[in-house]
């Protein structure tokens, strides 16, 4: 074995420097969606909002749903009541389940809704009109 110490040659400092450069370019870039995305109030429906890849979306079809439940219904509390039955039972759908499950398997038992020309399965309508109501309240 050499006495030698080890020195460190310029290509080496290069290339290390590159790396961690280029690792740190790719941390940025994988977190810099959740850093600068849309941020969101505290809401008491955040363990089903959550659930939303894109809340905006969601709450324009909840609106024309929402339209809808008010045009059909002709009572003054019709959101609020529509609510209190729709929570549950969302909640019920996505225990332990992702949307898309829950989505499929609403398909599969015909559980089908209209709104605004879109044919929605019921989950996903019902979590988009729970959107637009929590985006309403603001």
């Amino acid at each position: 074995m050499s006495n030698r110490p080890t020195s460190y040659t310029r290509r080496s400092v290069a290339i290390g420097g590159g790396i961690a450069v280029a690792l740190g370019l790719a941390a940025i870039g994988v977190n810099a969606p959740r850093w600068l995305g849309r941020h969101y109030r505290a809401s008491r429906y955040d363990d089903l909002l959550s659930r939303l890849v894109d809340r905006d979306a969601a709450v324009k079809v909840g609106k024309a749903a929402l339209l809808k439940i008010d045009a059909m219904s002709g009572i003054p509390d019709a959101r609020k009541q529509y609510l209190e039955r729709t929570i549950p039972e969302l909640r019920r759908r996505l225990n332990r389940r992702t949307l898309t499950e829950a989505a499929r398997s609403d398909v599969a038992e015909g559980a089908l809704a209209e709104a605004a020309g879109w044919v929605l399965p019921e989950s996903v309508l019902m979590l988009c009109v729970v959107a637009a109501t929590e985006t309403a309240e603001a």
